[in-house]
């Protein structure tokens, strides 16, 4: 009981779940910050309408520049130590360390070691960008203090007393002292850098390749020069803000303002100087003459100049990375956003000055039909946004119509200007993401929805007409004429409401009931019909076409998975431009493809964009799945994004062996297995009925002992048909029964030798797919071939996170207990591989992310 508990405190020590507890922190003290920051949150409107637009225009240019010099701060400091950056990944470098910096610990340090996915992409050496980032921040306290110094010294020559700013202003010297100390040291060899080869010689090491390299003094120079201009530009922020708000302007105060509060900054620990800034900056104002309302004026445009842009400007740089995604789920938000905006502004009464002036425009009957038609599009949106998040785009063009009828619908209900401008900015987004709604609608079901739609009509309109004409007077102690039960089947057909029509009896509210139902049903079915997706017909390729396929596969085959590529749940697209063809099948939108083209490999690049324009003009959406890396070139020019899905492991079979230290686990396993009387053979093809009968038992035994599922597309199933023309590498017991058995199936690539499906009853001993992968290797050895491949081990691979979903993929892999036994498959693997592969999955926006794992679940299982 005592160690189990150690176990599991250790299981949760911090060591183990260091990431998630500064997580935890830098979530924490956000949430202070904020907070704390409330009053000058809301203090910045007021500020802004209050100042001169033409000095806040001048503010915002100058934070503009100020952002634009701290990128060729970056670009500077890199080149002074040998690598070179644009200025672009600079400026985004810069703002996403400075939003980092507020909510990290000791952030104006602790965020350089933050590096985007751009410098990423770029293999730049690691130490050299933390060299680059460290040249970066000392220059950063080198040009503060070469400002602070003067300006301190005359506060002080000038008897200003601005409490312990000198102190502040020593500190940042002693400790840049210090720091350039220990380069000297380290880069010399000199001083403490002994103390610590003699101690940590491990760290010493580490030192000399982390002050190795030489600084170039030109780009040094030059990141300092741009390091006071960015200073200079802190004194203008000050200054400005001043204009801004019409007030006595002092360059003096300006200066020493901007100083002191930076250094106080800087020192500070935890959130950039939080509340310290404004505290300092409103003291000094005052002690030169402002009043408390005009000094904390001046101090929070300041900051809004200062901070707050660079913040938001870091925000949206965080933010740029998911715009495909926002470009897809935003105008959905928004539709559902308009619709529920419909919906309250029908039950809530208008404001009554705005409904005098539009009884003025409108009469009231215009006004009561109009509200009718502003909740049923509500509801009409709520239902249409559902299927934009899915690509329709018959959804796009009811979004459209849907909005624009809203629009005009709120200005005629009662001028609510406010709910038209959101109808208005989702056109606008509809407008900017018109190419994310790809998918067609079904054309047959179009027509049968029209036909229906008009059936229905007709057949409602007729009975209700009907049934007005010839109902009893007292329902509704109307007797209608024929125009009146034409113009009282319009209006409950159309869900407007009728207040001339008042049932007496309770047959006429049913009928009523009934009228409306059978609208709503019509008008269902249309939309229904307008939104069923086009998707191509589920049409077997022919016996002639697959043997086409096989000849392509025989010519240009060069893959391990072109042998699944003719299974019986694949489609084939022939190429109309080259000689080659395309494996997929079909999954919900998608049109997910096994590997890549077969063809010639001057030509892929040219199959993928037919195949994708293929798909286009089918409202389908191509996904290629386990991509080689070296063939990620040929999706290029499609500007399609990856993910890792995992490692294909290899053996190069000249270099194994079972001799050896490392081998001696393997080796006494399968003696263990011989000793027992068990022994692997090769049955070569034909197989017989009788061996495939015990084939089947040994399979169906697996799946059920081991809670297995059959599973294709990129694998194969039992099937006998296949097996009787195949290999089988097979592990009997004494009695010569067979207990586990591998079947080699056709490998594509030069030189490469592969199987499929490796399976054992319970009766197999431990250690016999050890034993029929060895037995593999001597079937390949003979056959002269130099390589094995050993299949792919999911969510592996993952150590160089880029994208989000490869670090959701990772974590799930490492802490989430259903992926665990991946790790396991790759131990067993990693035994026998001579190295790894990645393998990929090719996709278009990251929102299809969100929406393949349900499609690759359901074209990994076999077709009933």
């Amino acid at each position: 009981m005592g160690k189990t508990i150690v176990q599991r405190i250790r299981r949760f020590s911090p060591k183990t779940y260091w990431k998630e507890l500064i997580a935890v922190l830098v979530i924490l003290l956000a949430f202070v910050f904020f907070r704390n920051e409330r009053k000058e949150l809301a203090a910045i409107i007021p500020q802004l309408k209050a100042a001169d637009l033409t000095w806040v225009s001048v503010g915002i240019c100058i934070t503009l520049l100020y952002v634009l010099l701290q990128g060729v701060m970056y670009v500077q400091s890199f080149k002074a130590i040998g690598l070179s950056i644009n200025l672009k990944i600079a400026i985004d470098l810069f703002l996403k360390r400075n939003l980092l910096s507020v909510f990290l610990p000791a952030g104006g340090i602790s965020s350089l070691a933050y590096t985007t996915t751009q410098l990423r992409k770029r293999n730049l050496n690691t130490t050299q960008i933390h060299q680059a980032g460290a040249l970066y921040g000392y220059v950063g306290l080198l040009t503060v203090f070469m400002i602070g110094v003067p300006v301190i010294l005359y506060t002080i020559w000038d008897n200003k007393n601005f409490g312990d700013a000198w102190i502040s202003l020593l500190i940042l010297g002693i400790l840049l002292a210090i720091v350039f100390w220990l380069v000297w040291s380290f880069r010399t060899h000199k001083g403490i850098y002994r103390w610590v080869e003699l101690k940590f010689p491990a760290v010493a090491s580490n030192i000399d390749e982390i002050f190795s390299g030489e600084v170039k003094m030109k780009y040094l120079l030059g990141t300092v020069l741009a390091s006071m201009v960015v200073e200079c530009c802190g004194i203008a922020h000050a200054f400005v803000s001043m204009y801004a708000l019409d007030l006595d302007h002092s360059f003096e105060a300006a200066a020493i303002a901007y100083t002191v509060s930076v250094v106080l900054m800087i020192v500070s620990p935890f959130l950039r100087g939080l509340g310290a800034v404004e505290l300092t900056m409103l003291y000094i104002f005052k002690a030169y003459g402002y009043g408390q309302a005009e000094g904390l004026g001046i101090t929070i445009l300041y900051r809004v100049f200062e901070f707050w842009l660079p913040l938001l400007l870091g925000l949206i740089a965080f933010a740029w990375r998911g715009r495909q995604l926002l470009a897809r789920v935003g105008p959905a938000l928004l539709i559902f956003f308009l619709g529920m905006v419909n919906i309250v502004s029908v039950l809530t009464p208008p404001l009554a000055d705005r409904m005098k002036l539009d009884r003025f425009y409108l009469p009231l009957e215009a006004i009561h039909a109009s509200k009718f038609m502003v909740f049923v599009l509500g509801v009409g949106l709520l239902v249409t946004s559902a299927y934009l998040i899915k690509g329709f785009r018959v959804a796009f063009w009811i979004a459209v119509i849907f909005s624009t009828l809203s629009l005009f619908g709120h200005v005629f209900k009662a001028l609510d200007y406010e709910e038209a401008s959101v109808a208005l900015m989702t056109l606008v987004f509809l407008g900017i993401s018109y190419k994310q709604y790809p998918i067609k609608s079904n054309i047959r079901w179009v027509r049968i929805g029209f036909v229906t739609f008009v059936v229905a009509l007709v057949g409602v309109c007729l009975f209700d007409v009907l049934s007005f004409y010839f109902i009893d007077k007292q329902h509704f102690g109307v007797e209608f004429t024929w125009r009146q039960s034409i113009y009282h089947t319009a209006k409950s057909f159309l869900l407007f409401a009728d207040d001339d029509l008042m049932p007496h009896t309770n047959f006429g509210q049913e009928f009523l009931r009934i009228t409306q139902v059978l609208g709503i049903f019509c008008w269902f079915l249309l939309i229904y019909a307008l939104a069923r997706p086009r998707l191509i017909a589920d049409e077997d390729s022919s016996k002639s076409e697959r043997e086409r396929a096989q000849q392509l596969l025989d010519e240009f085959g060069q893959s391990p998975m072109d042998f699944f590529k003719l299974g019986k749940d694949k489609y084939l697209f022939f190429s109309e431009i080259s000689e080659g063809f395309t494996a997929y099948r079909l999954a919900n939108e998608f049109a997910i493809v096994l590997d890549e083209p077969v063809c010639e490999q001057g030509d892929k690049e040219e199959l993928v964009e037919e195949f994708d324009r293929y798909c286009y003009a089918n409202g389908l959406k191509a996904i290629y799945y386990r991509v080689d890396e070296n063939s990620l070139v040929h999706f290029s020019s499609l500007r399609k994004q990856k993910i890792t899905i995992g490692q294909e492991a290899v053996l190069e079979l000249e270099t194994f062996t079972l001799e050896g230290k490392e081998r001696k686990s393997l080796r006494n396993g399968l003696n263990a297995i011989q000793k027992k009387g068990f022994t692997t053979a090769v049955l070569k093809a034909p197989q017989h009925a009788a061996v495939l009968d015990e084939l089947r038992a040994i399979s169906d035994e697996w799946l059920r002992e081991f809670d297995k599922k059959e599973m294709v597309f990129s694998q194969g199933m039992f099937n006998t048909a296949e097996l009787i023309e195949q290999d089988i590498i097979v592990l009997k017991n004494g009695n010569g029964k067979i207990v586990a058995f591998l079947n080699v199936i056709p490998d594509y690539a030069k030189d490469e030798c592969t199987y499929d499906m490796i399976r054992k009853s319970l009766e197999a001993p431990s250690g016999s797919m050890d034993a029929l992968i060895v037995e593999m290797i001597s079937y390949a050895k003979a056959l002269k071939y130099s390589y094995l491949n050993l299949g792919m081990v999911p969510m592996t691979g993952l150590e160089a996170t880029e994208s989000p979903a490869e670090k959701i993929m990772k974590f799930a892999s490492t802490r989430l207990g259903n992926f665990k036994h991946y790790h396991s498959l790759r131990d067993f693997k990693a035994k026998y591989a001579t190295f790894w592969e990645n393998k990929y999955l090719i996709f278009d926006h990251d929102f299809d992310l969100i929406q393949l794992p349900v499609a690759l679940v359901k074209v990994m299982k076999p077709n009933d």
